[in-house]
């Protein structure tokens, strides 16, 4: 399947989505069940591709571990891995190889581990030789890269003779993922203490406590349904978004209010969370620091549906699975709109551009899941064409199949000359 055609639905909008299980959730369970020697009862996990790779690779006894695209797997198997004294080869796509590394390395090397580049200083692939754990407790380490570097140091931290305190210096991205990975370790046991102020987290040395564990479903892939549901040009479209809570640890539950401006009302209930509609406003301004992973959904949203967004907190978007914000620009052209940069590296507009573009819009993916799934949703007004669909296997792999529960799905070859 080289593309997809997705054709606006022709009858009232209503649907029950069961969503897929959070692979951020499942991802930090994986490691901290390793860490008790794979005891733990995990139920739910997520079949996304990141979090079955993690799985394949944590049974594995092979010397190489490639990571395929999947950078959350990259760096806490790169921890776990170190920790745990196995000496593995860590690598993965050209692409995955573009991505830095450098800081949780150095970090590790900080604790014990003996870690060596393979071919570019701070990229992988890289060479894990062992671990012997050094009399240093406390790291200093950047909060505004990547929070995955941070809750990869953090799981670890509980299995370390003196334990770890993390400095976390300049702005914190991502918060809620770090706040995701401690309240989970502290669900198996771990001994946290945290002072946000003085943007110092302590983990004592203390083992993990085996246990069940059932994962949420994922928010990151209920953003595209509310996407759906603001487009929706029926006005009494009703979505219920199976397996959500109210109270998540899902940073990207933030969706449910950045929604509500864009003219999406969420009710909870005891299975979900059902999707209405409500007025929406011309403008809004939103700070993606920590939940950049919702910011292209959102574009995308407020573009079709004629709303000038400003976004900020989004630099994190440039080392993703693609340069994020250049995709962005891009594909937003062939819908009419366009993201411009108003202050550099930190503030974007996006808007109408009043520019003549081909219907349908023929939409690449950059072997971005986000980019398919964020553009997606403007079926729902128009036709669309998405090119190499199958990277949403990447994190929602049944996402066409509850896509056709709404519109029309139909599988094209790429430069198909598609009529609408």
């Amino acid at each position: 399947m080289n593309a997809v055609k997705l054709t606006p639905p022709t009858g009232p909008v209503r649907a029950t989505i069961p969503l897929a299980s959070s692979k951020s959730e499942s991802n930090r369970a994986l490691i901290i069940d390793a860490l008790t020697n794979f005891r733990c009862d995990l139920r739910n996990l997520s079949t996304a591709r990141d979090t079955q790779t993690m799985i394949r690779l944590l049974k594995s006894g092979d010397a190489v571990a490639d990571v395929l695209d999947a950078g959350t797997t990259m760096r806490f198997l790169t921890a776990y891995f170190a920790v745990t004294g196995q000496k593995k080869t860590m690598t993965g796509t050209p692409r995955m190889c573009e991505r830095p590394i450098g800081i949780l390395v150095d970090a590790l090397r900080t604790l014990g581990a003996d870690i060596t580049y393979l071919k570019n200083d701070g990229y992988p692939p890289l060479q894990i030789n062992g671990f012997t754990p050094s009399a240093e407790a406390k790291v200093s380490i950047r909060g505004d890269v990547s929070s995955q570097y941070i809750s990869a140091l953090l799981m670890i931290a509980p299995t370390l003779p003196n334990g770890l305190t993390l400095e976390l210096t300049g702005a914190i991205g991502s918060q809620p993922y770090i706040e995701m990975t401690l309240e989970q370790m502290v669900y198996f046991g771990a001994d946290v203490e945290t002072d946000w102020d003085k943007k110092t987290i302590t983990v004592k040395p203390s083992p993990y406590t085996p246990k069940s564990y059932t994962i949420e479903s994922d928010w990151s892939g209920a953003s595209y349904w509310y996407s759906v549901e603001a487009l929706a040009l029926d006005e009494t479209a009703e979505l219920e978004l199976i397996g959500l809570k109210a109270k998540s640890l899902q940073g990207d539950s933030a969706i449910v209010e950045i929604m509500r401006p864009l003219g999406v009302e969420s009710t909870f209930t005891e299975t979900g969370v059902q999707l209405t509609r409500r007025p929406a406003e011309t403008t809004l301004a939103w700070d993606f620091t920590h939940c950049p992973d919702l910011a292209q959904t959102v574009a995308v949203c407020a573009a079709m549906n004629g709303v000038v967004l400003t976004l900020t907190g989004v630099e994190s978007l440039k080392i993703k699975e693609t340069d994020r914000i250049a995709a962005l620009q891009a594909e937003l052209q062939k819908i009419g709109a366009e993201l411009v940069e108003i202050e550099a590296n930190h503030r974007y507009e996006v808007r109408r551009s009043g520019s003549v573009y081909q219907s349908p819009a023929t939409i690449e993916t950059y072997d971005d899941h986000r980019m398919a799934m964020a553009f997606a949703p403007v079926a729902m007004q128009q036709e669309v064409v998405i090119e190499e669909p199958g990277v949403v296997a990447k994190s929602y792999p049944s996402f066409w199949d509850d896509m056709a529960r709404i519109i029309s799905v139909q599988e094209i070859q790429a430069g198909t000359n598609v009529v609408g």
